[in-house]
């Protein structure tokens, strides 16, 4: 079985060596030792030296040289708009102080599935509808990620 060895981050390896993908969702795109099938069916161990957090584009390198895509799977979300940017903001707030995984975009914010923080959300007057798409939170503030940061997709 072949080895994932090296992350890099989207735009810092190598195309030209790009042999398969894996789709990941978000939970896999964070780990550390974990066996993970490419799209053409291959088994890979995914064997970092510590846990990373993938995004969409970043690249694996394998322990031959050669170089997997990495891409956001789907997997089923929440997606939270409001009347307008300043309820939006509050809503926001509202989130960040639970400490919630969150892709916040202009016009809506995407979470997980919870059930308690979706009846907190519509009593704000928010509005919550099932989606089923790619999850790519924010990074914490102290993450290190060098690719395309979510936020550059407002």
């Amino acid at each position: 079985m072949r080895r994932a060895i090296e992350h890099a981050a989207a735009g810092d390896w190598p195309n030209s060596e790009l042999v398969d993908q894996v789709i990941l969702d978000y939970d896999a795109r964070h780990r550390r030792r974990y066996r993970i099938q490419t799209v053409v069916g291959e088994e890979i161990l995914l064997n970092l030296r510590e846990a990373v957090a993938m995004g969409d584009g970043d690249g694996l390198q394998l322990d031959d040289g050669k170089w997997l895509y990495v891409k956001a799977g789907d997997e089923n979300l929440i997606e939270v708009t409001a009347q307008n940017s300043d309820h939006l903001a509050r809503v926001a707030w509202h989130l960040g102080n639970r400490h919630l995984p969150a892709a916040i975009s202009m016009n809506r914010i995407l979470i997980r599935p919870d059930h308690v923080i979706e009846t907190m959300l519509t009593k704000l007057h928010a509005r919550v509808q099932p989606v089923v798409e790619p999850f790519q939170p924010e990074f914490g503030a102290y993450h290190e990620h060098k690719g395309a940061h979510p936020s550059t997709k407002l």
